[in-house]
C-alpha cells in the first residue's frame, strides 16, 4: 500500500529520488560531451599530425633530388644543357624556399650535434678542432625546425 505522499524520516521522497537521478544523468552527459570533444581534438591534432609528417616526406625527397642536381652539376660540360638543368635546380630550390624550407651553412661552425651528423674526422689547417671543416651533404630547416641535418667532417 502507498503512502499519501507523506514519507517517514528515513526514505527519500520520490521527488528528491528524481532530482538526484536527474542530477546523475546531467553529470553523465557533461562527461560524455567533455569526453567528445577531448577525443575531437585529438582526432584534429592526429590529422594534423599526419598532414605534416606527409608532406615532410615529400619534401625530403625533393631534397634528395636537389641533392643529385648539386653532384650532377659540376660534371656537366655541354654549356646549352647546363644552363636547362641549372634553371631546373634553381627552379626547385625556389619551390623548397617558398614551403619554408632553406640550407644552412656549416663550413667552418662549431660542431654541434642538434644540427650535424658526424661521419668523420679531417686534418685541416683552414680551420680550428671542433669546426665544420666539410660538408658532405648539405643540412636544411623548415620553418623554424631543422629538417635535415648536415652531414659533415669535423676539423680535428
Amino acid at each position: 500500500m502507498r503512502d499519501s505522499g507523506m514519507t517517514t524520516g528515513t526514505e527519500p521522497s520520490e521527488l528528491e529520488r528524481l532530482k538526484q537521478e536527474l542530477d546523475n544523468e546531467h553529470q553523465m552527459y557533461l562527461r560524455s560531451l567533455a569526453d567528445f570533444d577531448n577525443y575531437r581534438r585529438r582526432v584534429e591534432r592526429d590529422r594534423a599530425s599526419a598532414a605534416i609528417d606527409s608532406k615532410r616526406g615529400i619534401i625530403l625527397s625533393l631534397i634528395d633530388l636537389l641533392d643529385s642536381f648539386d653532384r650532377a652539376l659540376p660534371h656537366l660540360t655541354d654549356a646549352a644543357s647546363s644552363e636547362g638543368v641549372r634553371a631546373i635546380h634553381r627552379q626547385l630550390a625556389s619551390l623548397l624556399e617558398s614551403h619554408g624550407v632553406t640550407p644552412f651553412d656549416s663550413i667552418g661552425e662549431a660542431f654541434n650535434p642538434e644540427l650535424h651528423e658526424a661521419i668523420g674526422s679531417a686534418h685541416s689547417d683552414h680551420h680550428q678542432p671542433g669546426t665544420v671543416a666539410e660538408e658532405v651533404r648539405r643540412g636544411y630547416r623548415w620553418s623554424e625546425g631543422l629538417l635535415r641535418p648536415a652531414r659533415v667532417r669535423v676539423a680535428q
